[in-house]
């Protein structure tokens, strides 16, 4: 009988640290997003307040290439839809596509590759507090069926022999639940992070398409600037 309950303690306390690992996993990605939250909400107060400082569109040109942030990166992508080149310079095939489409484009899309970069973990956090519960029931079921074994064996149906080992099965059920619920209210506190940057980042792209439609959704940018820009659109393309 020994036998029998030993591979079923293994398997009860292998349950417990996997829960431990997932408890550790949650916490050290809260502070990982609060830390990209932070940043990035800081980053985007200081680019908001300078950009709108500018005397014009052209003007913040440069300003949008010299900070980070996602509305910096946002705006990148709104210049580098709108450029044009240099008077007397020939134009490529893409200053054949309407402006007004690339614009619109290029801010959606960039706007959802910011979405992505801010989601990274949160699937691995909701998953863990949807899972965690049931991987703590499945260590209490086996912690139970070890339990009416060892009394089976002892053959005494005492409260004794039966509130013992029942007690320290549920313990795992316990452990999944207290994992469970951290990760969960962490995962609903990004995703609400995560919509309000979005919203924001919306509502900065509407005010960018309006300022493109008064100048016809051409911009004439620095040469280091138009430099820079095409720089970034092809380490954008890379990373896709």
């Amino acid at each position: 009988m020994t036998l029998l309950a030993s591979p079923l303690e293994s398997i009860e306390s292998a349950v417990i640290w996997l829960l431990v690992v997932f408890s550790v996993a949650t916490w050290g990605l809260a502070l990982v997003k609060g830390v990209q939250f932070t940043r990035l909400k800081a980053q985007d107060r200081k680019f908001h307040k300078h950009f709108w400082a500018a005397s014009s569109l052209d003007a913040a040109a440069e300003l949008s290439h010299s900070q980070p942030g996602a509305a910096a990166r946002v705006a990148q992508a709104g210049y580098a839809a709108i450029q044009v080149g240099e008077p007397g310079h020939a134009a490529d095939l893409s200053q054949a596509i309407n402006h007004q489409d690339r614009l619109e484009r290029a801010l959606r899309q960039q706007i959802v590759r910011e979405r992505r970069s801010l989601e990274t973990g949160l699937a691995v956090v909701a998953s863990i507090g949807s899972t965690s519960p049931f991987i703590g029931l499945f260590g209490t079921v086996w912690g139970i069926m070890e339990a009416l074994k060892g009394i089976s064996a002892a053959g005494s149906a005492s409260l004794e022999t039966v509130a013992g080992p029942i007690g320290a099965a549920l313990v795992a059920t316990g452990v999944g639940i207290a994992v469970a619920v951290p990760a969960v209210l962490v995962y609903n506190y990004f995703l609400r992070r995560l919509k309000l940057t979005a919203a924001d980042l919306d509502d900065f792209a509407h005010d960018f398409y309006s300022l493109a439609q008064k100048s016809a959704f051409r911009v004439l940018l620095h040469p280091a600037v138009a430099k820079a820009g095409v720089a970034a659109g092809q380490k954008v393309k890379e990373a896709s």
